[in-house]
């Protein structure tokens, strides 16, 4: 508990109608997107700007109060629940776009601004920022660079590291630091910009954010190619990569999940079929139409029995639409949806998604798979009941499965929704122990107090391996 004097403190630094502390108020903020994590924080607090976040962190480091930093709670690894109580920061004040700079093709922004918002808001000036997390209508800048979000257009244009440029940031000792600049190169010193980009807040928090941007496309164009074999469907991902073509998109939904889509966005998609492929090149227009012509006769030598290409923007619109929809399509047909992010090597995705398939049906689980077929990140996702604890064991060691043979095949435990509580203890199957050891020495020169977002990215304890035997 922190006492009342320390919170008398809080609220002469930031004003006390931006400190909660009433159990109603704090129930809010106990969880995030994640199911099954919860934890009450000791009091909410939102900062006004850099110098008051300083403030909080120097009585917190006095006090070993834990902070937990937070964005609009769309945390999929439980990155956001204050696990050890303590403060949860919100950033609803600090909510601005402080520059857009045509001519050196940056955006400043502090990180409460919503993806979407900074994204129109650039578009408006003919400037694009390619990141695109399909929570983007409510996710925050600094909950984009704390996990390194990535999105549908991760394929070609990288994820949300590719384009911070710099940052400001407390530390967790309340001092101030400047990373970084609108430079196109800087090599002094270590890269503290990239290692801030997904941290998670456990090293600092994170107050300014300069992010890079480019010219707009001139032009786009979406394909919807159907299959009924998922192994063609995979072939015709790395067939079009192998053909020199890296498309804006290469998105696949299995057939489960497109049943669910359709069902909630009634657009007209297919369900008779196994796979689909939503596939978006963007670019000069004359390029664009060589690259979808390709693109459509390699889909159809590759046994897709249908390949489309959108005749018009609101239609090519609802195609994505609904695809950033999976997950609330999903989430309909249960109490409990668990999203997971499983990253593996393009070549290795039929394999992957076979070993789900068999992995769900070993553990009599119901899974559907999407995701980013292009970069090899698919979102295996189980629709359950967590009051259904029989269900939920076997939920957790099916995905315990599916990291481990994803690992196998030469991929990782997350792509994109980083490591938090739900996923610490899978981390060192991943990192070996070698890798934890100087994570946690990282980890301990930032923050030898521990009190930045404790209990996340580090376990107490390792889960044991689970070999999958196909």
């Amino acid at each position: 508990m922190i006492s009342t004097q320390t919170m008398n403190t809080f609220k002469t630094i930031v004003g006390e109608e931006n400190v909660i502390t009433s159990s109603a108020g704090r129930l809010v903020y106990s969880y995030d997107a994640t199911p099954n994590f919860q934890s009450m924080p000791d009091a909410v607090i939102a900062p006004r700007n850099t110098e008051e976040v300083s403030q909080i962190v120097t009585v917190c480091r006095e006090q070993k109060i834990p902070i937990v930093p937070r964005g609009s709670g769309t945390n999929l690894a439980a990155g956001t629940v204050p696990s050890e109580g303590g403060i949860v920061l919100l950033f609803k004040h600090m909510n601005h776009i402080l520059e857009i700079d045509e001519e050196n093709l940056t955006v400043t922004v502090q990180p409460g601004v919503v993806t979407l918002d900074m994204i129109k808001a650039v578009e408006q000036k003919g400037l694009f920022y390619p990141p695109d997390p399909s929570s983007m209508k409510i996710s925050t800048i600094g909950g984009n660079i704390n996990e390194n979000s990535g999105g549908l257009r991760g394929l070609k244009y990288g994820v949300t590291r590719d384009y911070v440029m710099a940052l400001q940031a407390v530390l967790p000792n309340g001092d101030i630091i400047r990373t970084g600049g609108k430079l196109a190169k800087d090599v002094a010193g270590y890269d503290l910009t990239r290692l801030l980009v997904g941290s998670e807040g456990t090293l600092a928090i994170i107050t300014e954010a300069t992010l890079k941007l480019i010219p707009m496309p001139e032009t786009k164009q979406t394909m919807l190619a159907l299959y009924n074999s998922m192994d063609a469907a995979a072939k015709s991902v790395s067939e079009i990569i192998a053909a020199k073509i890296i498309p804006a998109t290469l998105e696949f939904l299995d057939r489960p999940t497109l049943i669910a889509v359709e069902d909630f966005a009634q657009i007209g998609l297919p369900t008779d079929v196994e796979a689909v492929l939503l596939i978006e090149q963007d670019g000069p227009p004359e390029i664009v139409a060589r690259d979808m012509e390709k693109m459509a006769e390699i889909c159809t030598r590759e046994q897709a029995v249908s390949v489309q290409i959108a005749a018009t923007e609101a239609e090519a619109l609802a195609l994505t639409t609904a695809r950033r929809a999976a997950l609330s399509a999903l989430a309909r047909l249960k109490p409990t949806t668990i999203l997971e992010d499983a990253t593996v090597p393009r070549s290795e995705i039929v394999n992957m998604v076979k070993a789900i398939n068999e992995i769900a049906e070993k553990h009599n689980v119901r899974i559907a798979t999407f995701g980013h077929a292009g970069d090899g990140n698919l979102h295996p996702t189980c629709p359950t009941d967590a009051r259904d604890h029989d269900e939920m064991e076997r939920v957790e060691a099916a995905f315990a499965d599916i990291f481990s043979k994803a690992i196998e095949l030469g991929g990782t435990i997350t792509g994109e929704h980083g490591v938090g509580m739900m996923k610490a203890p899978y981390l060192e199957w991943k990192m070996g122990p070698e890798g934890i050891a100087i994570m946690k020495a990282i980890k301990h020169s930032f923050d030898p107090d521990n009190i930045m977002n404790p209990g996340k990215m580090f376990a107490k304890e390792t889960r044991k391996r689970v070999v999958v035997t196909q």
